[in-house]
Parts: structure tokens; sequence; C-alpha cells
């Protein structure tokens, strides 16, 4: 460092003071640690006690934290006919469940052909009925917009992914827990109905001979 002097921070955050260079880095070695410039546009720059190796490390354990909890939202897409049967509708309806269930975002697209595309009622109100049926697990991000042949609704879930993830999981482990303990009621039954193998008598020495002959 260049400067005849910086603003020296302890290594528990405490302000020591402005003092000389030379005096901060004195005090850095013999508290066996690094003098760490962490404002260098400061005037005079900031500087702290810190063991540098250690911090490099913990931060790079946050970060690579942080990435294993971080979730992306995927937009899934559902494409549907304005004149689509009830039969249908129930299944692509199930998708859409299943998608905002697991924390994703969804994007309805109603598909106009021919003569359709003068009826956009059609599918402004299937969009509607579509949004009021799963409205317990999303709500209407992005309104219906007609968008050339297409008209176009994004719904978004009540739930973070995060929390549908953690959810997903549990479900899991409990369904595993289940089957365990049906596997373990079924060998319990098995073993009561087989029961003990039975041992052969051993006969004795006097069911050998003749009943007519002394023993």
């Amino acid at each position: 460092m260049r400067v005849p002097e910086v603003r020296l921070v302890g290594p528990n955050g405490e302000t020591v003071g402005i003092v000389p260079t030379g005096d901060a880095l004195r005090l850095a070695q013999e508290a066996d640690l690094d003098l760490v410039e962490i404002a260098p546009m400061g005037k005079p720059p900031v500087c702290k006690l810190m063991d540098y190796g250690k911090f490099k490390y913990e931060n790079a354990q946050k970060a690579r934290e942080a990435r294993r909890n971080q979730t992306n939202v995927i937009i899934k897409e559902m494409k549907l006919r304005p004149k689509i049967d009830s039969h249908d509708y129930e299944t692509k309806k199930g998708h859409v469940v299943r998608f905002l269930k697991a924390g994703d975002k969804v994007k309805i697209t109603i598909m106009f052909r021919g003569r359709e595309q003068h009826r956009p009622e059609l599918g402004f109100r299937l969009l509607q009925k579509l949004a009021e049926d799963v409205q317990e697990l999303g709500f209407v991000e992005s309104s219906p917009k007609q968008d050339g042949r297409n008209m176009v609704m994004v719904l978004g879930p009540n739930r973070k992914k995060a929390d549908a993830k953690v959810e997903q999981q549990a479900a899991k482990e409990e369904k595993a827990a289940e089957r365990e303990a049906d596997q373990a009621a079924e060998r319990a039954e098995r073993a009561a109905h087989t029961g003990p193998v039975a041992q052969k008598k051993e006969r004795g020495r006097s069911e050998n001979l003749d009943p007519e002959i002394d023993a």
C-alpha cells in the first residue's frame, strides 16, 4: 500500500480509527491476520483485519449454497382450440393444474382457424373459464391478448417453486414410508401364517422294540 494512512476496521467489525499504514500492517502481523482493503475510494482508504483465506472460503460456500437453493421458474405452454370439447378441456386443465402445482408459469394459447378468427369472444370466454377453474392454484399474470391468429394468456402459480419442490419431496418421502410399512406388515402376516416349523419327534429306544418283548 502506497497511502500513508488508512481507516482501520478490526477483525470483529469494530472501528479502530485512522492509523499509519505501517502500524496497520504491524497489527495484522501481530494478530496473524491479513490487512485487506475493502473501500479503496475512501479518504483515507478503509482496510480491515481478517483471515482472507477463510473469508474467500466462506464466500464460496455461501455462493454454492445460493446456487443450490436457486430455482428457475419455467414457462410451460398449453394450446387449446376455441371449440374444444369437454373431455379434451378437462385433460388440458389437468396439465395446467399439474404445472401450477409444480410452481411453474403456464402460457395458454387459443388457436383460431378459418372463421373462428372472427369470433375472438370464444377464446376470451374459454380463457376466463380456465382461469376461474384453477384460481386456487394460479392467478392471471398476463390478461388475454390477441396475437395474430392466436389469443394468449399467462397464468402464474400462487406458490413459489421452492415451496412446491419441498412439498413434492415431502410427499415422496411419505409415500416411501407408507410402502415400507406395507411391506413390513405383509412380511409379518406371512410369518404369522407360516408358523414355526414342526420338528420331528425323536423316537425313543422303546419304540423300536416289540411290545411283547420285555424291555
